[in-house]
Protein backbone atom coordinates (compact mmCIF):
# COMPACT_ATOMS: atom_id res chain seq x y z
CA UNK A 1 0.00 0.00 0.00
CA UNK A 2 2.88 2.40 1.03
CA UNK A 3 4.41 1.62 -2.38
CA UNK A 4 1.63 2.61 -4.65
CA UNK A 5 1.34 5.37 -2.50
CA UNK A 6 4.73 6.21 -3.05
CA UNK A 7 4.52 5.93 -6.97
CA UNK A 8 1.32 7.80 -7.40
CA UNK A 9 2.99 10.86 -5.54
CA UNK A 10 6.31 10.89 -7.69
CA UNK A 11 3.91 10.84 -10.73
CA UNK A 12 2.00 13.85 -9.49
CA UNK A 13 5.00 15.42 -9.11
CA UNK A 14 6.62 15.09 -11.98
CA UNK A 15 3.41 16.14 -14.24
CA UNK A 16 3.20 19.24 -11.61
CA UNK A 17 6.61 20.08 -12.51
CA UNK A 18 5.68 19.44 -16.46
CA UNK A 19 2.79 21.99 -15.68
CA UNK A 20 5.27 24.68 -13.84
CA UNK A 21 7.75 24.82 -16.81
CA UNK A 22 4.64 24.75 -19.54
CA UNK A 23 3.62 28.19 -17.71
CA UNK A 24 6.59 29.35 -17.49
CA UNK A 25 7.55 29.40 -21.30
CA UNK A 26 4.18 30.87 -22.19
CA UNK A 27 4.32 33.32 -19.84
CA UNK A 28 7.96 34.58 -21.49
CA UNK A 29 6.33 34.03 -24.70
CA UNK A 30 3.00 36.20 -23.86
CA UNK A 31 5.70 38.70 -22.68
CA UNK A 32 7.37 38.91 -25.97
CA UNK A 33 4.51 39.44 -27.88
CA UNK A 34 3.22 42.11 -26.10
CA UNK A 35 6.10 44.42 -25.36
CA UNK A 36 7.55 46.05 -28.17
CA UNK A 37 10.85 45.94 -29.30
CA UNK A 38 13.27 47.78 -28.15
CA UNK A 39 15.40 49.96 -30.59
CA UNK A 40 19.24 48.81 -30.65
CA UNK A 41 22.06 50.75 -29.66
CA UNK A 42 24.49 49.06 -32.04
CA UNK A 43 25.59 51.62 -34.83
CA UNK A 44 27.83 48.93 -36.20
CA UNK A 45 26.24 47.84 -39.79
CA UNK A 46 25.19 43.64 -39.28
CA UNK A 47 28.08 41.39 -40.56
CA UNK A 48 26.76 39.53 -44.23
CA UNK A 49 26.22 36.10 -44.40
CA UNK A 50 29.74 34.19 -45.99
CA UNK A 51 28.78 30.56 -46.90
CA UNK A 52 32.04 29.72 -48.42
CA UNK A 53 33.71 30.78 -45.10
CA UNK A 54 36.53 33.25 -47.02
CA UNK A 55 37.49 36.26 -45.11
CA UNK A 56 35.53 39.42 -45.13
CA UNK A 57 36.93 42.20 -48.12
CA UNK A 58 38.12 45.82 -47.03
CA UNK A 59 40.77 47.44 -45.60
CA UNK A 60 40.50 45.65 -41.91
CA UNK A 61 41.37 42.49 -43.94
CA UNK A 62 44.85 44.02 -44.64
CA UNK A 63 45.05 45.54 -40.95
CA UNK A 64 44.13 42.10 -39.70
CA UNK A 65 46.43 39.96 -41.41
CA UNK A 66 49.21 43.32 -40.21
CA UNK A 67 48.16 42.62 -36.65
CA UNK A 68 49.25 38.55 -37.44
CA UNK A 69 52.19 39.00 -38.68
CA UNK A 70 52.96 41.63 -35.69
CA UNK A 71 51.55 38.98 -33.07
CA UNK A 72 54.39 36.50 -34.35
CA UNK A 73 56.66 39.23 -33.79
CA UNK A 74 56.63 40.45 -30.40
CA UNK A 75 59.17 38.82 -29.25
CA UNK A 76 62.72 41.31 -27.55
CA UNK A 77 65.72 39.19 -28.84
CA UNK A 78 67.46 41.87 -26.28
CA UNK A 79 65.85 40.49 -23.23
CA UNK A 80 64.48 37.47 -24.61
CA UNK A 81 60.91 38.08 -22.83
CA UNK A 82 57.30 37.63 -24.63
CA UNK A 83 55.50 40.87 -24.87
CA UNK A 84 51.71 40.86 -24.30
CA UNK A 85 49.28 39.21 -26.58
CA UNK A 86 47.87 41.51 -29.07
CA UNK A 87 44.32 43.26 -28.65
CA UNK A 88 42.35 42.49 -31.39
CA UNK A 89 41.75 44.72 -34.20
CA UNK A 90 38.11 46.48 -34.17
CA UNK A 91 36.00 48.57 -36.94
CA UNK A 92 33.38 50.52 -37.20
CA UNK A 93 31.78 52.69 -40.29
CA UNK A 94 31.29 56.42 -39.96
CA UNK A 95 28.56 58.13 -40.89
CA UNK A 96 30.38 59.13 -44.69
CA UNK A 97 30.12 55.19 -45.43
CA UNK A 98 33.89 54.49 -45.43
CA UNK A 99 35.74 52.42 -43.17
CA UNK A 100 38.17 53.30 -40.52
CA UNK A 101 40.11 51.24 -38.49
CA UNK A 102 41.21 50.79 -35.08
CA UNK A 103 44.26 49.13 -34.28
CA UNK A 104 45.70 48.48 -30.75
CA UNK A 105 48.98 46.81 -31.15
CA UNK A 106 49.94 44.63 -27.70
CA UNK A 107 53.26 44.91 -28.28
CA UNK A 108 53.44 48.76 -28.26
CA UNK A 109 51.21 51.11 -25.82
CA UNK A 110 50.58 53.44 -28.54
CA UNK A 111 46.72 54.45 -28.90
CA UNK A 112 45.01 55.49 -32.38
CA UNK A 113 42.46 56.99 -30.54
CA UNK A 114 42.17 60.78 -31.16
CA UNK A 115 44.26 60.86 -34.36
CA UNK A 116 42.76 63.09 -37.07
CA UNK A 117 45.10 64.47 -39.36
CA UNK A 118 46.12 61.34 -41.13
CA UNK A 119 43.28 59.45 -40.93
CA UNK A 120 40.31 61.95 -41.77
CA UNK A 121 40.32 64.89 -43.75
CA UNK A 122 43.16 65.78 -46.66
CA UNK A 123 46.33 64.05 -46.50
CA UNK A 124 48.38 66.62 -44.42
CA UNK A 125 51.74 65.04 -46.44
CA UNK A 126 50.06 66.17 -49.35
CA UNK A 127 49.41 69.33 -48.63
CA UNK A 128 52.67 69.71 -47.49
CA UNK A 129 54.92 68.57 -50.32
CA UNK A 130 52.26 70.87 -53.03
CA UNK A 131 53.41 73.92 -50.56
CA UNK A 132 55.57 76.37 -52.74
CA UNK A 133 58.78 75.79 -50.23
CA UNK A 134 58.52 72.13 -51.82
CA UNK A 135 58.65 73.21 -55.31
CA UNK A 136 61.84 74.97 -55.38
CA UNK A 137 63.98 73.53 -58.11
CA UNK A 138 67.35 72.43 -58.23
CA UNK A 139 70.05 74.26 -60.27
CA UNK A 140 69.86 72.59 -64.17
CA UNK A 141 71.81 69.69 -64.33
CA UNK A 142 74.88 69.28 -66.69
CA UNK A 143 77.02 66.24 -67.20
CA UNK A 144 78.62 66.38 -64.03
CA UNK A 145 76.66 66.93 -62.04
CA UNK A 146 75.29 63.62 -62.72
CA UNK A 147 77.02 60.27 -60.09
CA UNK A 148 76.97 58.58 -63.86
CA UNK A 149 76.83 58.99 -67.32
CA UNK A 150 74.30 56.39 -68.74
CA UNK A 151 74.31 55.88 -73.11
CA UNK A 152 70.20 56.44 -73.64
CA UNK A 153 70.07 54.09 -76.19
CA UNK A 154 72.13 51.38 -75.12
CA UNK A 155 69.98 48.04 -73.03
CA UNK A 156 71.97 47.07 -69.87
CA UNK A 157 72.25 43.14 -68.87
CA UNK A 158 74.19 41.16 -67.24
CA UNK A 159 77.07 38.57 -67.46
CA UNK A 160 76.49 34.84 -66.41
CA UNK A 161 79.26 34.87 -64.41
CA UNK A 162 78.43 35.33 -61.10
CA UNK A 163 79.53 38.63 -61.50
CA UNK A 164 77.40 41.92 -60.87
CA UNK A 165 78.85 44.07 -63.51
CA UNK A 166 76.35 45.89 -65.81
CA UNK A 167 77.77 45.19 -69.51
CA UNK A 168 76.26 46.29 -72.63
CA UNK A 169 73.83 44.04 -74.43
CA UNK A 170 76.47 43.38 -77.04
CA UNK A 171 78.72 41.49 -74.77
CA UNK A 172 76.02 39.66 -72.76
CA UNK A 173 75.26 36.45 -72.22
CA UNK A 174 72.39 36.17 -69.81
CA UNK A 175 69.53 39.33 -70.96
CA UNK A 176 67.13 40.79 -68.66
CA UNK A 177 63.84 40.98 -70.22
CA UNK A 178 63.42 43.70 -72.56
CA UNK A 179 61.20 46.63 -72.12
CA UNK A 180 60.03 49.58 -75.16
CA UNK A 181 63.00 51.91 -74.37
CA UNK A 182 66.32 50.57 -73.28
CA UNK A 183 65.57 52.77 -69.80
CA UNK A 184 63.18 49.68 -69.10
CA UNK A 185 65.73 47.07 -68.87
CA UNK A 186 67.06 48.36 -65.62
CA UNK A 187 65.75 47.47 -62.47
CA UNK A 188 64.77 49.70 -59.81
CA UNK A 189 67.65 49.64 -58.19
CA UNK A 190 69.92 50.36 -60.56
CA UNK A 191 67.93 53.59 -62.06
CA UNK A 192 67.52 54.65 -58.37
CA UNK A 193 71.49 54.63 -58.46
CA UNK A 194 71.55 56.60 -62.08
CA UNK A 195 68.81 59.02 -60.74
CA UNK A 196 71.86 60.49 -57.80
CA UNK A 197 73.43 63.91 -58.75
CA UNK A 198 75.02 66.95 -57.03
CA UNK A 199 71.83 67.88 -55.14
CA UNK A 200 70.13 65.17 -54.35
CA UNK A 201 70.11 61.24 -53.82
CA UNK A 202 66.43 60.87 -55.31
CA UNK A 203 64.52 63.59 -56.88
CA UNK A 204 60.75 64.86 -54.76
CA UNK A 205 58.46 63.50 -57.39
CA UNK A 206 60.49 60.55 -57.98
CA UNK A 207 57.94 57.55 -59.32
CA UNK A 208 60.96 54.99 -58.62
CA UNK A 209 61.61 55.63 -54.96
CA UNK A 210 57.62 53.99 -53.97
CA UNK A 211 58.42 50.97 -56.55
CA UNK A 212 61.89 50.62 -54.68
CA UNK A 213 60.11 51.01 -51.47
CA UNK A 214 57.78 47.90 -52.18
CA UNK A 215 60.44 45.79 -54.31
CA UNK A 216 62.54 46.14 -50.45
CA UNK A 217 59.76 45.03 -48.58
CA UNK A 218 58.31 42.57 -50.62
CA UNK A 219 61.12 40.70 -53.16
CA UNK A 220 62.03 37.41 -52.86
CA UNK A 221 65.44 36.86 -50.73
CA UNK A 222 67.73 34.83 -52.53
CA UNK A 223 70.96 35.69 -51.06
CA UNK A 224 71.81 36.30 -47.09
CA UNK A 225 75.14 37.10 -45.66
CA UNK A 226 76.66 39.34 -42.80
CA UNK A 227 77.84 42.42 -43.79
CA UNK A 228 81.72 42.48 -42.47
CA UNK A 229 82.30 44.93 -39.75
CA UNK A 230 80.41 47.27 -37.53
CA UNK A 231 79.42 47.25 -34.19
CA UNK A 232 76.28 44.88 -34.05
CA UNK A 233 74.53 42.47 -36.54
CA UNK A 234 73.80 43.65 -39.93
CA UNK A 235 72.72 41.31 -43.21
CA UNK A 236 73.53 42.16 -47.19
CA UNK A 237 70.06 40.74 -48.53
CA UNK A 238 70.54 39.79 -52.30
CA UNK A 239 67.42 39.71 -54.65
CA UNK A 240 66.51 38.00 -57.76
CA UNK A 241 67.20 41.16 -60.00
CA UNK A 242 70.49 41.71 -58.48
CA UNK A 243 69.60 44.22 -56.23
CA UNK A 244 70.95 44.11 -52.82
CA UNK A 245 69.53 45.68 -49.12
CA UNK A 246 71.02 46.23 -45.56
CA UNK A 247 69.27 44.15 -43.10
CA UNK A 248 69.04 45.23 -39.66
CA UNK A 249 66.79 43.45 -37.20
CA UNK A 250 64.84 43.81 -34.77
CA UNK A 251 66.55 44.40 -31.37
CA UNK A 252 63.86 46.57 -29.13
CA UNK A 253 59.78 46.61 -29.43
CA UNK A 254 58.79 49.99 -30.06
CA UNK A 255 57.63 51.00 -26.10
CA UNK A 256 60.97 49.65 -25.02
CA UNK A 257 63.01 53.26 -24.10
CA UNK A 258 66.61 53.49 -24.11
CA UNK A 259 67.51 53.38 -20.30
CA UNK A 260 69.21 56.91 -19.06
CA UNK A 261 72.29 54.74 -17.68
CA UNK A 262 73.11 53.60 -21.44
CA UNK A 263 76.12 54.98 -23.26
CA UNK A 264 75.29 56.75 -26.58
CA UNK A 265 78.21 54.31 -27.86
CA UNK A 266 76.67 50.94 -26.61
CA UNK A 267 73.19 51.83 -27.35
CA UNK A 268 71.02 49.04 -29.73
CA UNK A 269 70.60 50.03 -33.32
CA UNK A 270 66.83 49.90 -34.00
CA UNK A 271 65.46 48.75 -37.35
CA UNK A 272 62.18 51.26 -36.81
CA UNK A 273 64.73 53.84 -36.17
CA UNK A 274 66.35 53.43 -39.72
CA UNK A 275 62.43 53.52 -41.54
CA UNK A 276 61.72 56.48 -39.39
CA UNK A 277 64.68 58.48 -40.27
CA UNK A 278 64.34 57.97 -44.06
CA UNK A 279 60.50 59.48 -43.84
CA UNK A 280 61.80 61.99 -41.49
CA UNK A 281 64.80 63.09 -43.72
CA UNK A 282 61.96 63.40 -47.09
CA UNK A 283 59.88 65.51 -45.21
CA UNK A 284 62.67 67.84 -44.20
CA UNK A 285 63.44 67.91 -48.06
CA UNK A 286 66.56 66.69 -47.41
CA UNK A 287 66.29 63.65 -49.36
CA UNK A 288 69.46 62.32 -48.16
CA UNK A 289 69.07 58.65 -47.08
CA UNK A 290 68.17 55.88 -49.09
CA UNK A 291 64.97 54.93 -49.28
CA UNK A 292 64.48 52.33 -46.49
CA UNK A 293 61.24 49.58 -46.15
CA UNK A 294 60.42 47.53 -43.22
CA UNK A 295 60.18 44.18 -43.78
CA UNK A 296 59.15 40.96 -41.83
CA UNK A 297 61.91 38.29 -42.36
CA UNK A 298 61.80 34.30 -42.36
CA UNK A 299 65.04 34.13 -40.43
CA UNK A 300 64.34 30.10 -41.54
CA UNK A 301 63.91 30.23 -44.89
CA UNK A 302 65.27 33.43 -45.84
CA UNK A 303 68.77 33.69 -43.63
CA UNK A 304 69.27 30.31 -42.60
CA UNK A 305 68.85 28.16 -45.35
CA UNK A 306 70.38 30.08 -48.17
CA UNK A 307 73.19 31.41 -46.71
CA UNK A 308 76.89 31.13 -47.44
CA UNK A 309 78.36 32.67 -44.29
CA UNK A 310 79.67 29.63 -42.68
CA UNK A 311 80.22 31.92 -39.21
CA UNK A 312 76.86 33.35 -39.94
CA UNK A 313 75.18 29.45 -40.25
CA UNK A 314 77.32 28.68 -37.26
CA UNK A 315 75.28 30.56 -35.14
CA UNK A 316 72.21 29.65 -35.68
CA UNK A 317 70.29 27.46 -32.71
CA UNK A 318 66.54 26.60 -31.20
CA UNK A 319 65.84 28.55 -27.94
CA UNK A 320 64.22 27.15 -24.98
CA UNK A 321 60.86 28.67 -26.32
CA UNK A 322 61.35 26.58 -29.95
CA UNK A 323 62.17 30.03 -31.38
CA UNK A 324 64.81 30.05 -34.30
CA UNK A 325 67.69 32.37 -33.16
CA UNK A 326 71.02 33.71 -34.39
CA UNK A 327 73.34 36.28 -33.51
CA UNK A 328 76.72 36.52 -35.82
CA UNK A 329 79.85 37.94 -35.13
CA UNK A 330 80.20 42.03 -34.34
CA UNK A 331 82.05 44.31 -31.70
CA UNK A 332 78.61 44.21 -29.56
CA UNK A 333 75.77 42.41 -29.07
CA UNK A 334 76.58 39.27 -30.62
CA UNK A 335 76.28 36.33 -28.54
CA UNK A 336 73.47 33.71 -27.27
CA UNK A 337 72.73 35.98 -24.48
CA UNK A 338 72.08 38.98 -27.34
CA UNK A 339 70.87 36.41 -29.87
CA UNK A 340 68.06 37.65 -32.42
CA UNK A 341 65.08 35.39 -32.27
CA UNK A 342 62.16 35.02 -34.34
CA UNK A 343 58.71 34.19 -33.50
CA UNK A 344 58.70 31.42 -34.20
CA UNK A 345 61.66 32.08 -37.44
CA UNK A 346 59.72 35.56 -38.51
CA UNK A 347 61.82 38.68 -37.50
CA UNK A 348 61.05 42.12 -38.27
CA UNK A 349 63.62 44.28 -39.76
CA UNK A 350 64.69 47.43 -42.06
CA UNK A 351 65.51 46.59 -45.46
CA UNK A 352 67.78 49.86 -46.93
CA UNK A 353 68.53 50.22 -50.54
CA UNK A 354 72.17 50.01 -50.76
CA UNK A 355 74.09 53.21 -52.69
CA UNK A 356 76.43 52.04 -55.48
CA UNK A 357 79.52 50.04 -54.94
CA UNK A 358 82.46 52.24 -53.84
CA UNK A 359 84.49 50.75 -56.88
CA UNK A 360 81.67 52.44 -59.31
CA UNK A 361 81.21 55.58 -57.15
CA UNK A 362 83.80 56.56 -54.64
CA UNK A 363 82.65 58.01 -51.27
CA UNK A 364 84.31 60.25 -49.15
CA UNK A 365 84.37 59.71 -45.55
CA UNK A 366 84.65 62.85 -43.26
CA UNK A 367 85.06 62.98 -39.55
CA UNK A 368 82.14 65.04 -37.65
CA UNK A 369 83.42 68.23 -36.19
CA UNK A 370 81.44 67.90 -33.88
CA UNK A 371 82.36 64.36 -33.16
CA UNK A 372 81.75 62.78 -29.86
CA UNK A 373 84.42 61.71 -27.71
CA UNK A 374 83.30 58.35 -27.22
CA UNK A 375 84.78 57.65 -23.97
CA UNK A 376 83.56 57.15 -20.76
CA UNK A 377 84.54 59.99 -19.28
CA UNK A 378 86.20 62.47 -21.52
CA UNK A 379 84.48 65.66 -23.07
CA UNK A 380 85.38 66.40 -27.11
CA UNK A 381 86.85 69.53 -27.82
CA UNK A 382 83.48 71.14 -28.61
CA UNK A 383 82.10 70.63 -25.05
CA UNK A 384 84.58 72.53 -23.40
CA UNK A 385 85.16 75.67 -26.38
CA UNK A 386 81.90 77.56 -26.98
CA UNK A 387 83.96 79.71 -29.01
CA UNK A 388 84.77 75.92 -31.11
CA UNK A 389 82.84 76.76 -34.12
CA UNK A 390 85.49 79.97 -35.07
CA UNK A 391 87.99 77.66 -35.60
CA UNK A 392 85.70 75.55 -37.64
CA UNK A 393 84.86 78.24 -39.67
CA UNK A 394 88.20 78.68 -40.71
CA UNK A 395 89.25 74.66 -41.38
CA UNK A 396 88.70 73.03 -44.80
CA UNK A 397 85.83 72.61 -46.21
CA UNK A 398 83.88 74.52 -43.92
CA UNK A 399 85.53 77.26 -44.82
CA UNK A 400 83.55 77.95 -48.05
CA UNK A 401 80.86 76.63 -50.04
CA UNK A 402 77.82 75.35 -47.81
CA UNK A 403 79.41 72.50 -45.96
CA UNK A 404 78.63 73.74 -42.75
CA UNK A 405 75.14 74.82 -43.15
CA UNK A 406 74.73 71.17 -44.80
CA UNK A 407 76.30 70.02 -41.49
CA UNK A 408 73.82 71.84 -39.59
CA UNK A 409 70.93 70.34 -41.12
CA UNK A 410 72.00 67.03 -40.69
CA UNK A 411 72.64 68.40 -36.84
CA UNK A 412 68.74 69.17 -37.15
CA UNK A 413 67.73 65.83 -38.66
CA UNK A 414 69.72 64.07 -35.42
CA UNK A 415 68.64 66.35 -33.15
CA UNK A 416 64.84 65.71 -34.06
CA UNK A 417 65.00 61.59 -33.78
CA UNK A 418 68.12 61.90 -30.96
CA UNK A 419 70.81 60.51 -32.61
CA UNK A 420 73.89 60.81 -30.46
CA UNK A 421 76.11 58.62 -32.69
CA UNK A 422 77.21 61.05 -35.69
CA UNK A 423 80.91 60.72 -35.55
CA UNK A 424 81.39 60.68 -39.26
CA UNK A 425 79.70 61.44 -42.63
CA UNK A 426 80.16 60.67 -46.24
CA UNK A 427 79.96 62.11 -49.66
CA UNK A 428 80.38 61.38 -52.84
CA UNK A 429 84.18 62.08 -54.34
CA UNK A 430 83.16 63.06 -57.65
CA UNK A 431 81.38 66.20 -56.88
CA UNK A 432 84.09 67.67 -54.24
CA UNK A 433 83.17 69.58 -51.70
CA UNK A 434 80.33 70.70 -53.13
CA UNK A 435 77.46 68.62 -52.84
CA UNK A 436 74.94 67.02 -50.13
CA UNK A 437 76.35 65.00 -47.26
CA UNK A 438 74.90 61.25 -46.98
CA UNK A 439 72.66 60.86 -43.50
CA UNK A 440 73.55 56.99 -43.16
CA UNK A 441 73.14 54.58 -40.41
CA UNK A 442 70.67 55.94 -38.07
CA UNK A 443 69.86 53.17 -35.94
CA UNK A 444 70.44 55.11 -32.65
CA UNK A 445 68.18 57.40 -32.89
CA UNK A 446 64.38 57.41 -31.77
CA UNK A 447 65.84 56.01 -28.39
CA UNK A 448 64.40 58.25 -25.80
CA UNK A 449 61.08 60.28 -26.61
CA UNK A 450 61.24 62.00 -22.62
CA UNK A 451 64.82 63.14 -23.17
CA UNK A 452 66.10 65.85 -25.54
CA UNK A 453 69.62 65.71 -25.89
CA UNK A 454 70.39 69.42 -26.70
CA UNK A 455 74.10 68.60 -27.08
CA UNK A 456 73.36 67.22 -30.27
CA UNK A 457 72.37 70.67 -31.64
CA UNK A 458 75.97 72.38 -30.55
CA UNK A 459 76.76 73.56 -34.54
CA UNK A 460 73.84 75.39 -34.17
CA UNK A 461 74.07 76.77 -31.19
CA UNK A 462 77.78 77.91 -31.80
CA UNK A 463 78.15 78.47 -34.80
CA UNK A 464 74.17 80.73 -35.13
CA UNK A 465 73.74 79.87 -39.24
CA UNK A 466 71.26 77.76 -40.79
CA UNK A 467 69.96 77.75 -44.51
CA UNK A 468 67.05 79.78 -44.55
CA UNK A 469 64.89 77.45 -46.83
CA UNK A 470 65.23 75.11 -43.95
CA UNK A 471 64.36 77.29 -41.40
CA UNK A 472 61.01 78.36 -43.64
CA UNK A 473 60.65 74.43 -43.76
CA UNK A 474 60.69 73.70 -40.01
CA UNK A 475 58.43 77.02 -39.25
CA UNK A 476 55.66 75.47 -41.65
CA UNK A 477 56.11 72.15 -40.22
CA UNK A 478 55.43 73.47 -36.58
CA UNK A 479 51.76 74.76 -37.97
CA UNK A 480 48.44 72.71 -37.19
CA UNK A 481 48.16 72.17 -41.17
CA UNK A 482 51.89 70.88 -41.62
CA UNK A 483 51.89 69.55 -38.41
CA UNK A 484 55.47 67.50 -38.05
CA UNK A 485 54.17 64.71 -36.02
CA UNK A 486 50.99 64.38 -38.32
CA UNK A 487 53.13 64.37 -41.45
CA UNK A 488 55.06 61.64 -39.97
CA UNK A 489 52.58 59.65 -39.01
CA UNK A 490 50.56 59.33 -42.26
CA UNK A 491 53.78 59.21 -44.24
CA UNK A 492 54.72 55.94 -41.80
CA UNK A 493 51.51 54.55 -42.05
CA UNK A 494 52.57 53.22 -45.70
CA UNK A 495 55.20 51.25 -44.26
CA UNK A 496 54.35 47.39 -44.04
CA UNK A 497 55.82 47.07 -40.41
CA UNK A 498 53.37 50.23 -39.53
CA UNK A 499 52.99 51.25 -37.41
CA UNK A 500 56.41 52.41 -37.00
CA UNK A 501 57.02 54.58 -34.02
CA UNK A 502 54.94 54.91 -31.11
CA UNK A 503 53.26 57.96 -30.14
CA UNK A 504 55.25 59.64 -27.66
CA UNK A 505 57.79 59.43 -29.95
CA UNK A 506 55.65 61.42 -32.39
CA UNK A 507 54.67 64.02 -29.97
CA UNK A 508 59.12 64.33 -28.94
CA UNK A 509 59.26 65.40 -32.97
CA UNK A 510 56.96 68.38 -32.27
CA UNK A 511 58.43 69.42 -28.84
CA UNK A 512 61.89 69.16 -30.57
CA UNK A 513 61.03 70.85 -33.22
CA UNK A 514 60.10 73.81 -30.93
CA UNK A 515 63.50 73.74 -29.66
CA UNK A 516 65.15 74.08 -32.84
CA UNK A 517 62.96 77.55 -33.96
CA UNK A 518 63.70 78.93 -30.62
CA UNK A 519 66.90 78.65 -31.02
CA UNK A 520 67.48 80.00 -33.69
CA UNK A 521 64.96 82.85 -33.03
CA UNK A 522 68.00 83.24 -29.89
CA UNK A 523 70.40 83.53 -32.56
CA UNK A 524 68.49 85.88 -34.87
CA UNK A 525 68.03 87.96 -31.38
CA UNK A 526 71.62 88.14 -30.85
CA UNK A 527 73.34 88.41 -33.90
CA UNK A 528 70.28 89.42 -36.64
CA UNK A 529 68.54 87.68 -39.02
CA UNK A 530 70.39 88.27 -42.04
CA UNK A 531 73.89 86.70 -39.93
CA UNK A 532 71.87 83.82 -39.05
CA UNK A 533 69.34 83.06 -42.18
CA UNK A 534 72.11 82.22 -44.67
CA UNK A 535 69.90 83.02 -47.83
CA UNK A 536 70.24 79.97 -50.12
CA UNK A 537 66.85 80.29 -51.91
CA UNK A 538 67.14 83.15 -54.24
CA UNK A 539 70.53 81.34 -55.83
CA UNK A 540 68.26 77.88 -56.00
CA UNK A 541 65.46 79.76 -58.02
CA UNK A 542 67.78 80.89 -60.31
CA UNK A 543 69.28 77.78 -60.90
CA UNK A 544 72.34 78.76 -59.49
CA UNK A 545 74.06 76.53 -56.56
CA UNK A 546 75.85 78.78 -53.69
CA UNK A 547 80.01 78.38 -55.48
CA UNK A 548 78.97 77.65 -58.76
CA UNK A 549 81.52 79.82 -60.56
CA UNK A 550 84.18 78.56 -57.77
CA UNK A 551 83.30 74.96 -58.88
CA UNK A 552 83.48 75.64 -62.93
CA UNK A 553 86.86 76.98 -62.07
Amino acid sequence: MLRRLQTLLQRKFKILLFFLLLLALLMHMALDLALPAAPSSCSCTPKAANPLGLPPSGPLVSVQKKLSLRILQDFSGSNGSLEKASLPVSGSLPAGGGSKTVLRDGDFKHQWAGVKSAWTGRSKMAALFEHPLYKIPIPELVKKDKLFSVNPKEKFTLKNSGSDEWVSSSKAEMVLPTGKTPYDTYPTWLRFHIGINRYELYSRQDPITPTLLEELATQKIIGSVQKPGGTQLKLIMTFPNFGEALFKPMKQTRDQETSADFFYFSDFERHNAEIAAFHLDRILDFRRIPPVSGRLVNITKEVRDITTDKKLARTFFISPASNVCFFGECSYYCSTEHALCGKPDQLEGSMAALLPDKELAKRHSWRSPWRRSYHKSKKAEWELNQNYCAQVRKTPPYDSGSRLLDLIDMTVLDFLMGNMDRHHYETFEKFGNDTFLLHLDNGRGFGRHSHDEMSILAPLQQCCSIKKSTFLRLQLLATEPYRLSDVMRESLASDHLSPVLSEPHLEALDRRLQRVLDMVRVCMAKGGQKEVLVDDMGKLRKGIWQHQETRSK
